[in-house]
């Protein structure tokens, strides 16, 4: 992992690269000596002759430089003044690290303007641009014999000479952190089924727990028997690997008597869809059927290492969904924990059933609020496309804080509604509910059979399958699995309670 370090624009940087972000429709702001004497006149010459707009992602290399100490500068486009986004901030700065993280970098340098990254704080800009260091730098080619990018060694994030460099570097490392557990839940999620599957996870967050001071419990399948998880072992039949439930726990509030908050995660390591078998194109990226679970370790090991003053605790429900002569059928009737009878009309809506045990669980522990984050269904990607997580709630000031910790955090999530009337459509002849209804808002009709295994508790559903997995590459962006979310889950327990 590369060091970050903030410094004052007051010296110049040494360095390899130095990433300048640019407006579409103002000058480089002053406050940055002899670099910006530097930059003014070639930013004009290049606009003059259209070489540059500063429209958003653009990006011009500027080479061969011998009258500054960069020996290259990469000038990175944000749009119009004042109308930067933190997202559209993260995807210019990530744009700019994928560029020149595919060649060994020794020091780059990242130059932050006041002007450039309003309305927001210089502060959440650097803590942006350390995290799109640590995340743009790190690519999915975890098996390639050569790899396609290298991390940055070290990153220098230049603040005006007026910036107070000590809250800087507070917000960079607070970037790296998250940058690292992204990474975590990126690795996770790209690693195939036959390398994490739940016995693997489950051991995984055990070591990490260890590793940053959480406690660790993990479930086995005589465990989740006494636990009555009818309907997540039912999915988990079909296959030669044994299920697993993992509870992590953070007790950071100083009172004894303070409220938990659970974060849940849907953890299928493996998707074939059961006997409601899936087509092999649809199959090729079910190895990210579990990055709600990765997600949700990913942000319980980044609320430790923040040391966040909250009661959190994490649940993941890990199992794999195949094909066999044991595999639950169409026509079953499972029981779930909460005694809700579930009969069963396609064996690929089996998350939902992994996460009604999972969620009874939680509810039964006594939480105040419950999160649970899911690659749910496609239908969710139909209606919101694959870069907005869709959001379900029976609270809605818990789903208002919830949505402002996705824009503090510059994620976006979009919530649809809940009406009772979608619940028609889970009604069954033989049992409480089915576990499916029609192709018609299949997303929300998801989110209302999660509904009814939460209780009283006030509880968000955030159905991730767009934004958690992207099958090709974009220049802000790279593809497999996207990490996204831990920041949200991490800013809605800063908030807590």
């Amino acid at each position: 992992m590369p060091t970050l370090t903030a410094v004052s624009s007051t010296r110049p940087v040494d360095c390899d690269w130095l990433i300048v972000p640019v407006l579409e429709d103002a000058e480089i702001d002053g406050g940055y000596g002899v670099v910006g004497e530097w930059l003014q006149p070639r930013l004009k010459r290049l606009r003059e002759a259209g070489d540059l707009t500063g429209k958003p992602l653009e990006l011009l290399d500027l080479r061969d430089l011998s009258d500054v100490p960069a020996r290259r500068v990469l000038l990175t486009g944000l749009g119009k003044a004042g109308t930067v986004s933190l997202s559209g901030l993260e995807k210019s700065l990530t744009a700019a690290i994928r560029r020149i993280s595919s060649k060994k970098v020794d020091h780059a340098a990242l130059l932050l303007s006041e002007k450039c990254v309003a309305p927001a704080p210089l502060a959440q800009a650097a803590k942006i641009a350390a995290l799109s260091t640590v995340v743009g730098s790190v690519g999915q080619g975890l098996y390639k014999s050569e790899p396609d990018r290298f991390p940055i060694q070290r990153m220098s994030i230049v603040a005006p000479a007026s910036a107070d460099v000590s809250a800087i570097q507070s917000a960079v490392e607070e970037g790296r952190i998250l940058g690292e557990a992204t990474n975590l839940t990126r690795e996770l999620v790209n690693r195939p089924p036959e390398d994490v599957y739940p016995e693997v996870f489950a051991d995984r967050a055990a070591q990490l727990a260890a590793e940053y001071g959480l406690e660790c419990e993990e479930f086995d399948e005589a465990r989740l028997r006494e636990e009555r998880m009818g309907a997540m072992l039912a999915v988990a039949r079909g296959s030669d690997r044994p299920p697993r439930m993992v509870v992590v726990r953070r007790r950071g509030a100083a009172d004894a008597d303070a409220p938990w908050l659970a974060l849940v995660g849907k953890g299928v390591t493996f998707d074939s869809g059961g006997l409601s078998l899936k087509p092999s194109d649809g199959m090729k990226t079910m190895k990210c059927d579990m990055a709600g679970a990765a997600t949700v370790l990913g942000a319980m090991v980044a609320a430790a290492r923040l040391k966040l003053p909250v009661n959190l605790i994490g649940l993941m429900g890990l199992v794999e969904n195949m094909p066999s002569g044991r595999a639950y059928k169409l026509g079953d009737v499972l029981r779930a924990r909460n005694g809700v009878t579930i009969e069963v009309h396609n064996t690929d809506a089996e998350g939902r059933l992994v996460l009604a045990d999972v969620l009874s669980y939680a509810v039964d522990l006594g939480v105040s609020r419950i999160v649970d984050l899911a690659t749910l269904t496609g239908s969710c990607v139909v209606a919101l496309g694959e870069d907005v997580a869709g959001a379900f709630a029976n609270d809605q000031p818990w789903c208002d804080a919830v949505l402002a910790a996705a824009r503090r955090a510059g994620e976006d999530v979009w919530q649809l509604p809940m009406f009772d009337s979608y619940a028609e459509q889970l009604k069954s002849d033989v049992a409480d509910l089915k576990n499916i209804g029609s192709r018609w808002g299949g997303s929300i009709t998801a989110a209302k059979f999660l509904e009814r295994f939460v209780a009283q508790t006030p509880w968000v559903h955030l159905d991730i399958a767009g934004p958690a997995f992207a099958e090709s590459n974009k220049p802000h962006r790279e593809g497999g699995a996207s990490g996204a979310y831990v920041r949200t889950l991490v800013e809605a327990a800063k908030a807590f309670p």
